[in-house]
C-alpha cells in the first residue's frame, strides 16, 4: 500500500489556469504550463509580462485581454419596433376619435368608446418603453471577460450567476452581422465547444466585434498548443 505523505497531499493553485494541482508540481496537468519558469515566477510575483526570445511582448497566461458589456446599439432593432408602436400608441391618445362619423350609432357611446381607445394608447406606450427599459438593463448586466486560459462571463440583477469556459474546449467560432450591427459597429460572436453545459456560447452585440474574434481565435489556437490538444472532427 502506497503511503502518502504530509507534504505530498499538500496543494497549491497553478498561478496561470487557478486550478488546484501538488505543491511540488512543477507543470500543471491543466494548462500544462511549466512553473519553474521566469515566465511563472512573473506571474506569481505579479509583474508585467516577461519579453519571448523573438524579443516581443508575451502576455503571461491568465491575463486580461477583453473585458466589457454588450453595447446598447445592439438594441437597435428592437428600438425601431418599439418606436412604431410608441408611434401608434401617441396617434391613438392625440386622434379626435370621437369625431368619426361611422362611431356616430348611440348618443354617449362614441365618447366613451374614445376614451376607452385613449387609455388602451396610453397602456400600449407604457408596455412599449417598460420593455425597451427592461432589455436594455438585462443586456447592460452581461458581462464578458476573455483571459488566455478561459472565458468568463456573468449575468443576472438580483439572481446573478457566474460561468466559465477553458480556451482549450473552443473547437470553432462565427462572427454575424446584420445591417443594423454594421452601421453601428456592433455584432455576435458564437463559439462551438466541446463544453457539456455550454455547447455553443454566444457574445451578444459587442463593441468591435472583428477584434474580439481575433482574440479569442488566437487565445484558443494557444490554449491547444500548450496543453497539445487536438480537436477531431
Amino acid at each position: 500500500m502506497e503511503i502518502v505523505t504530509s507534504e505530498q497531499s499538500k496543494t497549491k493553485q497553478c498561478p496561470f489556469c487557478a486550478e488546484t494541482i501538488q505543491v511540488r508540481a512543477i507543470k500543471c496537468r491543466f494548462c500544462g504550463e511549466f512553473l519553474n519558469t521566469d515566465l511563472a515566477r512573473a506571474v506569481q510575483a505579479g509583474l508585467e509580462p516577461v519579453a519571448s526570445p523573438s524579443g516581443s511582448p508575451q502576455a503571461p497566461a491568465g491575463s486580461m485581454l477583453f473585458k466589457g458589456s454588450p453595447s446598447l446599439w445592439g438594441l437597435a432593432g428592437s428600438l425601431v419596433r418599439g418606436l412604431f408602436f410608441l408611434a401608434v400608441a401617441i396617434f391613438l391618445s392625440v386622434y379626435p376619435v370621437e369625431d368619426l362619423s361611422w362611431f356616430e350609432s348611440a348618443a354617449g357611446e362614441v365618447p366613451a368608446f374614445a376614451i376607452y381607445i385613449k387609455m388602451a394608447a396610453i397602456a400600449l406606450a407604457a408596455i412599449v418603453i417598460l420593455w425597451l427599459l427592461i432589455k436594455a438593463v438585462r443586456l447592460k448586466t452581461i458581462r464578458y471577460e476573455v483571459t488566455t486560459v478561459r472565458i468568463e462571463w456573468s449575468r443576472g440583477l438580483l439572481d446573478r450567476e457566474v460561468d466559465n469556459l477553458d480556451m482549450f474546449r473552443i473547437i470553432d467560432l462565427r462572427m454575424r452581422r446584420t445591417l443594423l450591427d454594421c452601421i453601428f459597429g456592433v455584432g455576435t460572436i458564437t463559439l462551438i465547444t466541446t463544453d457539456k453545459t455550454t455547447p455553443n456560447f454566444t457574445f451578444q452585440k459587442i463593441k468591435g466585434p472583428r477584434r474580439l474574434y481575433d482574440i479569442i481565435k488566437k487565445a484558443s489556437l494557444e490554449a491547444d498548443k500548450r496543453g497539445s490538444v487536438i480537436h477531431l472532427e
